[in-house]
């Protein structure tokens, strides 16, 4: 089991903890419509990788 040498501060803890690493969000567009969206996210018309996943009420 593992035991640590010395205790580690809240202040030396946080400073692990930050999320200061993380950027920003990829935008991908899309190959059929052309419409931007996040990645791995369907565009807002339902469209994701080419095809129609979901389809709008108002057709």
């Amino acid at each position: 089991m593992a035991v640590q040498k010395s205790k580690v501060s809240r202040s030396r803890r946080g400073m692990r903890r930050s999320h200061d690493s993380l950027g920003t969000a990829t935008i991908s567009t899309d190959a059929e419509t052309g419409e931007r969206h996040l990645r791995h996210n369907m565009t807002p018309d339902g469209f994701y990788k080419g095809r129609q996943i979901v389809r709008n009420n108002e057709d």
